[in-house]
């Protein structure tokens, strides 16, 4: 059976206001006919779709999954409209969407060199809309920061990050070179504890099932950090993202026994593209070099000195340089002497008789 597109679209209006009368205003058609397609939209599918009653219209578990589906097949409809408009109009775009403190320049580079005939855009996301943009088409594929909802994604794995408390600049525990969840354990949490469940399972504000102090609603990291530097409490983020965003009266410090960050690339499951399989197998390649800024070599403790730049937790490759080497049968070399060079001198051989 071929779901009506159009039927689906007026039913995710009725499920959004709960409201027959708002919902036929937003579509601009006359209420009678909104009732009419919703009734036959549950004659095709065979199930009630909404409880109604004098006082409000509910929701049956039936509609709470056509909702969530719907909203999907109508994301990837418009999205699949877009292209092919694009292509009709001469042009192919490919847009690439990333998380703040995610490099995807190299990969982005590579991917534009081997293909000249397709635009290349970027957009940056954030926590509330990193999967929406994948979902509706207006990223073909996003750089997403788990854990995050998954259904009607595919994804490939990228890297492992590790995670800093940001703290205001005159904070107890700034310019630490790195801490234990133990120490934050009498902080205010300005995030879900469920974010940090190392944090939730030990904090002072949660015992005796208590809940968790007042969290504002942020929808950027900016915002979380303004809470931080007026002193509100503190927020856990990855190291890049917290690096990205460096400011002088705020201060990071990694949390060493937290679970590390996963990054990863994530498309709609139903496309087929071949630009999207070609675009992971390169981020794939150069994932170390296009998602983790080289200041965290600095910052991380753990990965100081580390040559390959990768930034996954407990990396201690060292950079290329001069080795001692030891001399095999004769002992350990001569250490270098401190100092300039002298000259050699000339060796005067001894007098003759005559």
């Amino acid at each position: 059976m071929d779901v009506d597109l159009r039927k689906v679209r007026y039913f995710v209006a009725v499920a959004e206001h709960l409201n027959f009368g708002r919902a036929a205003q937003a579509l601009h058609i006359a209420q009678p006919v909104l009732s009419r397609q919703i009734r036959a939209l549950e004659q095709e599918l065979k199930v009630q779709l909404f409880e109604r009653d004098k006082r409000a219209t509910r929701l049956t578990p039936a509609g709470q999954a056509l909702l969530e589906d719907g909203r999907g097949l109508l994301a990837a409809a418009d999205a699949a409209r877009r292209r092919i408009a694009d292509v009709a109009a001469g042009e192919r775009v490919f847009t690439v969407g990333f998380m703040p403190g995610l490099i995807v320049t190299p990969a982005v580079s590579e991917f534009s060199r081997r293909h000249p005939e397709v635009t290349v855009e970027v957009l940056r996301t954030d926590w509330i809309n990193q999967t929406a943009v994948v979902h509706d088409g207006t990223v073909d594929v996003g750089y997403l920061r788990l854990p995050v909802d998954l259904r009607g994604l595919t994804t490939e794995p990228l890297l492992s990050e590790q995670r800093v408390a940001v703290v205001p600049a005159g904070h107890r525990l700034a310019g630490k070179d790195s801490v234990l969840v133990a120490d934050l354990a009498a902080e205010h949490l300005l995030q879900d504890p469920e974010a940090v469940p190392e944090w939730r399972d030990i904090a002072v504000e949660l015992r005796d099932g208590r809940p968790p102090g007042r969290i504002p609603f942020f929808r950027t990291v900016e915002e979380k950090l303004e809470h931080v530097a007026a002193g509100h409490g503190i927020v856990v983020l990855p190291l890049s993202t917290a690096t990205f965003y460096t400011r002088a009266d705020i201060s990071h410090v990694l949390v060493g026994d937290i679970a590390p960050n996963q990054v990863c690339l994530a498309w709609d499951s139903q496309r087929r593209s071949p630009l999207i399989g070609d675009y992971v197998a390169i981020a794939r390649t150069v994932c170390s070099a296009a998602a983790v800024p080289a200041a965290r070599l600095l910052a991380c403790p753990l990965t100081r000195g580390c040559a390959c730049g990768c930034g996954v937790t407990g990396c201690v490759t060292r950079p290329p340089g001069r080795r001692r080497r030891r001399r095999r049968g004769r002992g350990p070399a001569p250490r270098p002497r401190r100092g300039r060079a002298r000259p050699a001198r000339a060796r005067r051989s001894p007098a003759r008789a005559g």
